[in-house]
Order: structure tokens, then C-alpha cells, then sequence
């Protein structure tokens, strides 16, 4: 899921000056000169095809000149984007309908004796506090504020994950700063607010599993890198540990690590995870990082303690398991073997077999998504179209499944968080395109009801606000899913500014989500239409396969289809349309643009993967190549030279106006991706519209991202893109 609407960035340079006479209308407020990248050209040759490298350079952010570009172009950004008339308004409206709610209350985990714990960030503050309280009306207790750090350090910091023991005595959080998401593992007493033993550095990925009496717990920590390691080996050999509170770094013991010859052989480019049933039983998860796909296997904590785990296998990779849940000895699984759209089955957790599993829910043209346990049946999670639906199994051979109504058609995720095997019903997250989240509480008897966590605000329901859902015929003929979010009484005559967003990766579907954002654009006479494109999975296994790797096009072939439908319909025209992606969404909104930069006004990539033929490079590269592909084979190399923006920009070439946004801190995306891509198309574009480059020297990929500065973000990008689209009141001031 996009993070843009969530809490939902090397060689020597010479720094060239260009006359302000010389710049464009649009940039006269910027400094008297900016730094020009020359061209420093580093060629390289895969399988007989030659792909220049004219920024490479940028890839050393450190070097002084590099720096000095980034920095100059930056503030120049920020100082253009600040001086557009309508943007302080902009940014006024949407710290108002940000705060009209008391608070955003997120991530909720229940444990039995009815205790709480939450993230909260009130309606005036800048980042979301861990809380607790016992009972839904009972009295809640702060246990972090990493506003506390920011006072100490001058650096944002931010909760990464949590987990509370069972017994709600502890509770295991991650932490840290600017958007790093380099989070250091902390134990807190419940009672106290104290801290228990030292922090453990190297537990970004979390993944706390306790055992049922809170002596121990395990986590996932990441290699350390010794000097002379390749920052390519920085995802690689990761572990499982366990430790007991407070014991610090003498008392880890490894579980499980990749790269290790074992019982269990985990590739070392490959995750495991451990997670520990109420009633004992151990499940131990492999994932390859991005693939919905994982294998696992089981043993009991008595045999972990003992140390004789005994791991017995569960399943393969090839078995197409994405979500598995454990009910004392009866797995649950999903998967799309032989089931592009997946079947629900369930066995004996000893000796389960896919092949003699029980099937409970046959494929259907439903999309069956997720699973979550609870003590009195097992709830399943399932797509139709573009609205989850809520299916319930009693624990009990025979059981068929029923639905739970929600009050609110749109969607939910179910998670590990969202039921426990020990507890009746479950927790969701319910939103829609038209109404603002909400946290409900299933029964055990299907009542559903709010649990009013989330404070309810004025703006949650508006009644003016519709989606008309479509299907857009591609260039081969497949029909793609579009959702337009509008004002009731929009007219079709091609002037309404309007803001077509996707992402398309990994599998990951655009479901219905509320944004008080997407209001204020709406407010400006904007509509929004989020796309999910071949990539995505709302239509199943075969929806995401057939946008991978060799298949990449048919994900920006559908969004340019997209885009030409809301055109031909009169919803907007090609001088009033804006394309937005974040991160992965960068290869879609950016080739995109290189294949019809005729089609639009403005793109912006968020964060975005725009040199593709390089990721491979980076730390966070190898993890990717199971979506992607490597340039190490031919076909992978291919793959990722169809999708790279940066290497399919062309001199000469009119492109839209651009705004690239990146958080210097970025450990997903590096920031050179769009340092990259800026310098090019500065140098290639010849419409005379903006390229501009954004920057945030104290953020991430946005993960931890601080309210402000999300706003900030927000307000800019909205002016610019008004700005660019022409509509009155949005100019740079003199």
C-alpha cells in the first residue's frame, strides 16, 4: 500500500553557474545561479547492449560537489514551491481538516484482561505516542513519546513496530530516527514506563514474537557489517534471535539465521521469522522479502528450549502459500497453486500436505487476501472487485463459510494483530473511498461495532463525495480497474485538474482508503482516480505476474490507458492531468511519462525507483531481484532496462512539468534515483516547464515521517501541480 496517504533520497563535479537571465520565467526567484551537472559519462555493457550512465557520479551523495548540487537544488525547490500564491492557503486547509479529528489512533493490538495498545497522535501533535489502557473506556496511559527524543537529539524519531508480552507486563518496541527505519530494539516496563536492559541495534524489521509467560522473546535482527563488506550484503544473513528482558547482547541467542547450514537452509538472501502460538506450538516463516509467497516450518518452544527444535516442514515456496494461521493443531492456509484467485484449505498442523489438505473455500471471482484466528472461528479476508468482504469458519470439519456484514463497503487488511487464537472475535480498520477510518470490533455472534478508539471528526462522512468504479480496456485488451473520486455533479468537459495515481508492485492492490488530503484537493476542484494496473493484485496471482519482470510495460500501458479514458470521457484533459507515484510507483508514473510525455502536465515521482538498471547495486537491490529481476542474466537485465525512467529519457524531448521528492535518509530507494533523473531531464527537456527537485534532509521513504512535515509535502505538491495545470490563484510570486 502507497504511503502517501498513511502516516499514511559520488566522482568529482564541477559546479558550473548558470545566469538567472538565462532561466526561465518559473525560476526567477530562485538564487542568481545554480549548480549545472556536467556530464561525466560511465558506460556499461550488458549482453552486447551498451547503457550510458551520464550522473553516476550522483551515486556518491557524499562527495562535496554532489552535495553542494543536491543542497542548492533543493532550497531552490523549497524556495519556488513556497512563493506559488495559493500554497499557504493550501497548507492552512489541510492542517485544518488533518485536525479536525481529536486524535488518529493506529494500530491497535487487544491481549485478554481487556487491555489496549495503540499508537496515538493528537490533532496538535507532530508524531503518533504508544499508549495502553485497560477497557475500552478505561483510562489511557502514555508509555513512549519520540518527541522526547526529538527534543534531546534535534532529530525526529519514530515508533517502527510494537509488540506487547502477553500478559501486557512488557512490551517490545523499535525506534528511529529521520526516517531511517535503522530501529533499535527497546523493552519497556508496563507499570513503570521504565526501560528494561539496553536498546539492541540491528532489529529494524521487528517481527517480536513472545512466549505465552513473557520470559522470553524472539525478533529479527540483521547482520552486522564489518568493515570492507558491500553495502549489498546489508540485507543478507539475517537471524532469528532470543533473549530474555533485560539480558542485553550476552543473553542473544540465535534461532535461526540465513545463510547457515541447518536443520532449516535459508538462502542468505532470504527472511525468517518465528512466531509462538498461545498453546506453545512454534511456526517459523521464510519469506524472500517481497514475494507474497513463503515457505514454513514447525516445532514447539519445549523443543526450542531443549535445543532439539526438530523442524518439520509445512510447505514450499512452489505450494503458493501467502497467509497461514495456526488454531491449536489445525493450519489454515491460502494459496494459489492450481487457484490464480486462491483456495482457502486446512489440515492437521503434523504432517501437512498441501495436496491432502482440506479445501473450505473453493476459487471463486473473488480474491481471497488474508487470514486472522480467533478462539471462536477463523476470519477470512476477501476482494471483490474493490471492496473487502468478511468471511467466517467455526473451527469444526464441515464448516462452511458465512458473511459478516460491515457497516462500511470498502476495506480492511487482517492481520496478526486483527484476532488471537485465545480471544472471540477480532479487530478492523475500516475505511472507504468517502468514509474516514474507523475501529470496529467483530463479536463472536457477528455484531459489529465501533469501538470508538479512532475519535470520530466532522469531515469523516461527506455527502457530497462519490467513486464511480470503471474498467478501462488496455493496450491488449485486458480491462483495468480504475476508481475516480469526485464531487457529485463533476462535469465532464475536460476541465476538471485531476490527479491519477498508482503503484502497481509486489502484488499490492490500491483498496478503497478515506484522506483528508484528497479532500483539500477535491476542495481546490480536483478529482482523484487511482488506477491498479497489471502489477497489482486485484485480480489475483496471475494480475501480479503478468506485471513483473518481462511483463513490467503492461504495468505503465495500463495506466497510460488510464489516463487516455479519462481524457476520451471528458473527466479532465491532458494540460489539467497529473500522474503520482511513490517509490515502486516511480517505474509507473515514470515510463509513463517517457512513452507519452504528450499525455500529461505534471508527474510526480514520490520517492521514486527510477534507475532500475543500478538497483541491483544498492543495498536494498538484491532483496528486490524476485520482483524485479538482475542484470546479472539476460533476460533480468532486460527487464529492468525496459523499466528504468532514467535510461529512457531523451534529449530534445517537450516532458511535463516534474517534481521529484525524496528523503535523504531513504533506505528502500536511494535518494539518487531522482538526483539522477532531475539532472537528466534538466539537461534533456526542452518544453521550458519545471524540473524540480525536492528534498528532505531529515526523512526517509516516508515510514516515520513526521505530520508536518507530510502536510508540508502535501501543500507543495498540490500547488505545483495547480500551478502547472493553470488554474487561477496558483502562480510563483515575483
Amino acid at each position: 500500500m502507497s504511503v502517501l496517504f498513511t502516516r499514511a533520497a559520488r566522482g568529482c563535479l564541477a559546479a558550473l553557474a548558470l545566469a538567472a537571465s538565462t532561466l526561465p520565467a518559473w525560476s526567477q526567484s530562485a538564487p542568481a545561479t545554480l549548480p549545472v551537472a556536467p556530464v561525466h559519462n560511465a558506460p556499461e555493457t550488458f549482453f552486447g547492449t551498451t547503457v550510458d550512465d551520464p550522473y553516476r557520479d550522483f551515486e556518491d551523495t557524499k562527495s562535496p560537489p554532489v552535495a553542494a548540487w543536491m543542497k542548492a537544488h533543493s532550497d531552490h525547490a523549497h524556495a519556488v514551491l513556497a512563493s506559488i500564491s495559493g500554497r499557504a492557503a493550501m497548507r492552512q486547509q489541510l492542517e485544518r481538516l488533518a485536525s479536525a479529528a481529536t486524535a488518529t489512533v493506529a494500530e491497535v493490538q487487544r491481549l485478554p484482561g481487556g487491555l489496549y495498545f495503540y499508537e496515538r497522535r493528537g490533532a496538535r501533535e507532530d508524531q503518533f505516542k504508544l499508549y495502553m489502557r485497560r477497557g475500552l473506556k478505561g483510562r489511557e496511559k502514555l508509555l513512549f513519546d519520540p518527541e522526547a527524543l526529538r527534543r534531546k537529539t534535534g532529530q525526529p524519531h519514530a515508533i517502527n513496530y510494537f509488540t506487547p508480552s502477553p500478559d501486557g507486563r512488557r512490551v517490545a518496541l523499535g525506534v528511529s530516527a529521520g526516517g531511517s527505519e535503522d530501529a533499535s530494539l527497546r523493552i519497556l516496563d508496563t507499570a513503570t514506563g521504565r526501560q528494561i536492559g539496553p536498546e539492541i541495534a540491528r532489529a529494524r524489521f521487528g517481527g517480536v514474537s513472545w512466549t505465552p509467560d513473557g520470559k522470553e522473546l524472539f525478533f529479527v535482527r540483521m547482520q552486522e557489517m564489518g568493515k570492507g563488506m558491500a553495502p549489498t550484503e546489508t540485507f543478507q544473513r539475517s537471524m532469528v534471535v532470543r533473549m530474555k528482558p533485560g539480558s542485553g547482547e550476552a543473553g542473544i541467542r540465535v534461532v535461526l539465521r540465513a545463510g547457515d547450514a541447518g536443520e532449516v537452509e535459508i538462502p542468505a538472501t532470504e527472511f525468517p521469522g518465528i512466531d509462538v502460538q498461545p498453546d506453545g506450538r512454534v511456526l517459523a516463516v521464510v519469506s524472500d522479502g517481497v514475494s507474497p509467497e513463503v515457505r514454513a516450518y514447525h516445532t514447539t518452544l519445549a523443543a526450542l528450549r531443549a535445543g532439539k527444535p526438530a523442524w518439520r516442514k509445512l510447505f514450499e515456496r512452489d505450494d503458493g502459500v501467502t497467509a497461514l494461521a495456526l488454531q491449536g493443531d489445525r493450519l489454515y492456509v491460502l494459496s494459489f497453486k492450481n487457484a490464480s484467485r486462491y483456495r482457502l484449505l486446512a489440515g492437521k498442523v503434523d504432517g501437512f500436505s498441501l495436496e491432502r489438505a482440506q479445501v473450505l473455500v473453493p476459487e471463486s471471482q473473488r480474491v481471497l487476501s488474508g487470514l486472522a484466528t480467533a478462539a471462536d472461528g477463523l476470519y477470512v479476508e476477501a476482494r471483490d472487485g474493490n471492496v473487502k468482504r468478511l468471511l467466517k469458519l467455526e473451527h469444526r470439519d464441515g464448516a462452511t463459510p458465512r458473511e459478516v456484514p460491515l457497516p462500511v463497503a470498502g476495506a480492511f487488511t487482517l492481520s496478526g494483530a486483527s484476532g488471537r487464537a485465545d480471544l472471540p472475535g477480532l479487530l478492523l480498520d475500516l475505511q472507504g473511498w468517502a468514509r474516514a477510518r474507523q475501529i470496529v470490533a467483530v463479536a463472536a455472534d457477528g455484531a459489529v461495532t465501533n469501538t470508538g478508539l479512532q475519535p470520530a471528526g466532522p469531515y469523516d462522512a461527506p455527502a457530497d463525495v462519490v467513486a464511480t468504479e470503471v474498467m478501462v480496456k488496455s493496450h491488449d485488451g485486458a480491462m483495468v480497474p480504475m476508481s475516480i473520486i469526485h464531487r457529485q455533479g463533476v462535469k465532464l468537459d475536460g476541465s476538471n485538474p485531476t490527479i491519477l495515481y498508482g503503484y502497481a508492485s509486489y502484488g499490492i492492490t490500491e483498496e478503497p482508503f478515506f484522506s483528508v488530503s484528497r479532500q483539500a484537493w477535491m476542495d481546490a476542484g480536483g478529482v482523484f482516480a487511482v488506477a491498479n494496473p497489471r502489477g497489482s493484485g486485484v485480480f489475483g496471482r496471475h494480475w501480479h505476474e503478468d506485471g513483473k519482470k518481462a511483463n513490467k510495460p503492461n504495468t505503465w500501458r495500463d495506466f497510460i490507458a488510464c489516463a487516455e479514458w479519462l481524457v476520451a470521457q471528458g473527466w479532465t484533459a491532458p494540460k489539467r492531468l497529473a500522474i503520482w507515484g511513490g517509490s515502486a510507483g516511480g517505474i509507473l508514473v515514470g515510463r509513463a511519462m517517457t512513452e507519452r510525455p504528450d499525455l500529461f502536465a505534471v508527474v510526480v515521482p514520490e520517492v521514486g525507483a527510477l534507475d532500475t538498471v543500478r538497483a541491483e547495486t544498492t543495498p536494498n537491490g538484491v532483496p528486490n531481484i524476485p520482483e524485479f529481476g538482475s542484470r546479472v542474466t539476460e533476460p533480468g537485465f532486460r527487464a529492468l532496462l525496459a523499466m528504468s525512467t532514467y535510461a529512457h529519457i531523451q534529449d530534445g524531448v517537450n516532458y511535463p512539468a516534474v517534481l521529484l521528492t525524496h528523503g535523504a535518509n531513504d533506505p528502500r530507494v536511494e535518494v539518487w534515483n531522482s538526483t539522477k533523473a532531475a539532472a537528466r531531464l534538466m539537461a534533456a527537456s526542452k518544453s521550458g516547464k519545471p524540473v524540480l527537485l525536492r528534498l528532505e534532509y531529515d526523512s526517509g521513504h516516508g515510514i516515520g515521517s513526521t505530520k508536518s512535515q507530510v502536510l508540508d509535502e502535501r501543500a507543495d505538491l498540490f500547488a505545483f501541480l495547480l500551478w502547472q495545470m493553470g488554474v487561477p490563484g496558483y502562480a510563483p510570486r515575483p
